[in-house]
């Protein structure tokens, strides 16, 4: 690929990347684009959940493409003081088929695993080897990095894919188990029925710290497996450290994320959810928006999403408060209370927060649990907490 122009290098082969990719070949076949990813497979080992509400016609259009597990019948949630089955569909996306998809749909001239980029500018990218690709466009679609800019805590989970040694009866998704017992911030346990004798069991924490410990973790699925009486082999798993984002100084952590003209769309860029750590529906967004600009220069292109980046950090300021109450206000072994009031509210609101679309009214009856009222003021006194969001210790 040295020694010409390609028009767009992506940078980054998880779920944003892989998506803008396919979105922007499927939208202009003739324009020649690479989707570069250090590791050896897209979407390295992971799973993506969301629900069929959290995007559009268009944006599930464009997840047509990969084989999923899916959902019609609903989803629970189960807390110490309540439980509920909500409606909505759901889906899951592996990154196998993720990686397999996107190897089949994209030239194979744009399959670039394996390639470590050390530098990537407005008009190139630099590998480790060495190797220079030029283009007209450059995007950065990698990995939240921690910044002293940004305030907040952790997502830490870790996921085990099991076989069942007898049919387990699940019928559908476990979003939240919250019965277990709360470990140094808000736990739950989430279950996933891939198969008649499969499951997907993954243990998640709302912590302070980044920090993963792999065996306490592990051992802690293990009795909750025993406890719900399932048994069999572990084929896959996941482990994962994602920003619960309560607030901070968006404009200096965009700048110092490098030199105007990269397209930043991923999750480096700040497209997250703040309070649930979603990226799926703006990756989703950003993918069709990308592919649909494609053609406008690179400098143009950067500044269109700098500005969306910015436009998504101040639509999104309600889940950093809600963010700071869940962190300052909660004792840690009491945060699941949060959750346990937020799904008694009704369906169409709890399918808009999860979207990233609520509205006035819902904002404030989340905040209430009554009809429209004034904020209180000891809710108006949390604004301004947080801690940097920096890894203390590597996970």
């Amino acid at each position: 690929m040295s020694g010409r122009t390609i028009d767009m290098a992506i940078v980054g082969g998880g779920l944003a990347g892989g998506l803008a990719a396919l979105a922007v070949h499927r939208a202009h076949p003739d324009l020649s684009i690479a989707l570069f990813e250090a590791g050896e497979s897209y979407g390295g080992n992971h799973r993506w959940s969301w629900f069929t509400c959290d995007v559009d016609e268009a944006g599930a259009d464009l997840l047509a493409a990969f084989p999923k597990a899916e959902w019609a019948p609903g989803y629970d949630v189960l807390f110490p003081g309540y439980t509920r089955t909500l409606s909505a569909a759901y889906r899951s996306l592996a990154s196998a088929d993720f990686d397999a998809t996107l190897r089949r749909a994209l030239p194979q001239a744009a399959i670039r695993t394996g390639s470590r980029v050390a530098d990537l500018r407005p008009d190139c990218v630099v590998l480790d080897s060495g190797e220079r690709i030029t283009a007209k466009v450059v995007v950065d679609c990698r990995d939240f990095r921690a910044s002293l800019h940004l305030r907040g805590g952790w997502q830490v989970f870790m996921g085990r894919h099991l076989r069942t040694s007898t049919p387990h009866d699940v019928a559908r998704p476990i979003v939240m188990d919250a019965r277990v017992t709360q470990h140094d911030g808000y736990r739950f346990v989430y279950t996933l029925p891939l198969a008649a004798d499969e499951l997907f069991v993954e243990d998640t924490y709302y912590a302070d710290s980044p920090v993963l410990d792999r065996a306490v973790l592990a051992g802690r699925i293990d009795r909750y497996c025993d406890d719900m009486g399932w048994s069999g082999e572990t084929i896959g798993g996941e482990t994962g450290v994602l920003p619960v984002i309560t607030g901070g100084d968006f404009a200096a952590f965009r700048r110092e994320l490098g030199a105007p003209g990269v397209v930043r769309a991923g999750a480096r860029g700040g497209f997250v959810h703040p309070l649930t750590s979603y990226t799926l529906p703006f990756a989703v967004a950003n993918a069709l928006i990308l592919a649909r600009e494609a053609q406008l220069p690179g400098e143009r292109l950067a500044e269109l999403f700098e500005r969306r980046a910015h436009r998504h950090w101040r639509k999104t300021r309600f889940y950093r408060a809600l963010g700071r109450m869940l962190f300052d206000a909660a004792k840690p072994d009491k945060r699941y209370r949060v959750f346990q009031r937020f799904y008694r509210l009704r369906e169409p609101l709890v399918e808009r927060f999860y979207a990233g679309r609520p509205t006035r009214a819902d904002k404030l009856r989340i905040l209430t649990g009554k009809p429209p009222v004034a904020i209180p003021s000891a809710i108006r006194a949390l604004l301004g907490k947080g801690s940097p969001l920096v890894h203390e210790r590597s996970p």
